[in-house]
């Protein structure tokens, strides 16, 4: 097995995050994805996902010998269950008509086998928008991030600029004021449509490809 995602039920004291990161260096594997979360009580869920795992038996018997070690179970990664990711990002009427149109073209593909999942988020203010788009660029696998509002430009578009930049995110606006619309790689008047198109630009079983577009408004 070459790939491998884990969860690790531990004690949350301090060290023990290092000591299974230690093992996992120790035989060799690289570390692609983790995440780490408090429990109830002392409970601690170490998620990883792990590239280049030769021997996963051994690799499991010694995080599990491991004092502070309940448990570790062995599943299929975030990637292959929930997919590439839709962030909606504005108003919160522009975000759920624009979730509409993207759940149901991610439901078309999904149910051939695709695996893309949708998120949003309704914010107010130009702080707060430009905050979220920002963290966009913190969280795993995104696919397209849309922004469904009346007015953005300023800091907003100054944070889209530097996902743009940093990672390989596309980038679909509603055609409103503002300058977020130059910096975006294809604007959509109607939201439902935004959707639509925000999955198809992901989408493995779709042909269309938004590079061959160019930026613009429709």
């Amino acid at each position: 097995m070459k790939e491998v995602a884990i969860t690790i039920k531990a004690h949350d004291k301090p060290g023990v995050l290092r000591d299974i990161t230690d093992m996992v260096a120790t035989c060799g594997i690289n570390i692609s994805y983790t995440h780490l979360f408090i429990e109830k009580g002392d409970s601690a869920s170490i998620y990883m996902e792990l590239e280049d795992v030769e021997d996963l038996d051994g690799l499991l018997n010694d995080i599990r010998c491991h004092v502070n070690v309940d448990d570790v179970i062995t599943h299929r990664s975030l990637g292959e269950i929930y997919g590439k990711r839709i962030i909606i990002i504005g108003g919160g009427a522009q975000v759920a008509q624009v979730a509409q149109g993207a759940i149901t073209e991610a439901d078309r593909h999904n149910i051939r086998g695709e695996r893309i999942s949708v998120d949003t988020i309704p914010l107010v203010g130009e702080k707060e928008l430009a905050e979220a788009v920002s963290g966009v660029g913190r969280l795993p696998r995104i696919g397209a991030l849309v922004l469904a509002g009346s007015l953005m430009g300023g800091i907003i578009t100054d944070s889209i600029k530097e996902i743009q930049k940093e990672h390989d995110v596309i980038v679909i606006s509603l055609n409103m004021l503002g300058s977020v619309t130059d910096q975006a790689d294809l604007v959509i008047t109607d939201p439902v449509q935004a959707g639509v198109m925000a999955v198809m630009a992901v989408a493995d079983t779709a042909t269309f490809d938004i590079k061959k577009i160019g930026r613009k408004k429709f």
